[in-house]
């Protein structure tokens, strides 16, 4: 069998923490290149919210495989046939968002997958091998692809355990800021409610042997909090965010000069 490198896998096999950057505004390829520069291990293409195209998106995931950093793309729910397109065309694993259930979670696996996990349509002469033809191509893309799914309410989490039990999912990743929301309690990332989510989740996710993921966090200290408690597949930032923060702090620092 032909092994397919992922980096963002290979870093939670390791028990390292997976690194992960938002791509939603940047369209050229250099971003793969200079996400890896930074040292991240994993692209978040975000075609949930942003306006990416599938063409752009997929040409961003051919360069993250050349340069060595895991293209995973956010699909929105539901929309399988523009997952297993990307899957076709770069990818290396999939994010769905708004899983409720056990049930939506075996759905995700029967669509995303090969068989003997799920009923994926097989395609050939795909960029994880250089478009050449290789023996056991399923197998290969089933041991590497990492498929998430997102826990972003209350009945999700109160789920967490029965879908991290579902085989062929390999991350619950919970999507702070839309669970802030339904809880009621929005932008609250430190409420005792959010923390026991985290728990339950990254309870559930050792009891079944996946990988807990923690997203729409980014003040330092809470990042700490849940990075303790076991969170291991990170979204860091965003490159609007990045953008943003980086230029705000370059005008403000040359605005003081002169004052």
């Amino acid at each position: 069998m032909v092994a397919v490198s992922n980096r963002a896998r290979g870093r939670l096999e390791s028990g390292e923490l997976a690194l992960g950057v938002g791509i939603r505004i940047l369209r050229s390829v250099e971003v793969a290149k200079a996400m890896k520069s930074a040292g991240f291990d994993w692209l978040f293409i975000d075609l949930e919210h942003g306006a990416l195209s599938i063409e752009t998106a997929a040409q961003i995931c051919i360069a993250a495989l050349d340069v060595g950093i895991s293209p995973l793309v956010r699909i929105p729910n539901g929309d399988f046939s523009l997952g297993t397109r990307l899957l076709d065309n770069g990818a290396l694993g999939i994010v769905v968002p708004h899983v409720e259930s056990a049930e939506e979670a075996r759905t995700v696996v029967e669509r995303l997958r090969y068989p003997p996990q799920g009923h994926r349509a097989q395609f050939s002469n795909m960029p994880q091998f250089d478009y050449q033809s290789v023996p056991d191509l399923a197998a290969s893309l089933n041991e590497a692809n990492l498929i998430a799914v997102m826990l972003e309410s209350e009945n999700a989490v109160g789920a967490a355990e029965a879908i991290a039990a579902v085989p062929g999912i390999d991350v619950l990743l919970i999507g702070t800021s839309d669970l802030c929301i339904d809880m009621g309690l929005p932008d609250d990332f430190d409420h005792d409610k959010v923390a026991k989510a985290y728990a339950h989740t990254i309870e559930s996710c050792r009891k079944h042997g996946k990988w807990a993921g923690m997203a729409g966090v980014y003040e330092e200290k809470l990042m700490q909090r849940y990075i303790a408690m076991g969170a291991r597949f990170i979204l860091a930032g965003g490159d609007l965010g990045f953008l943003m923060d980086g230029a705000a702090r370059r005008a403000e620092f040359l605005r003081e000069i002169d004052r």
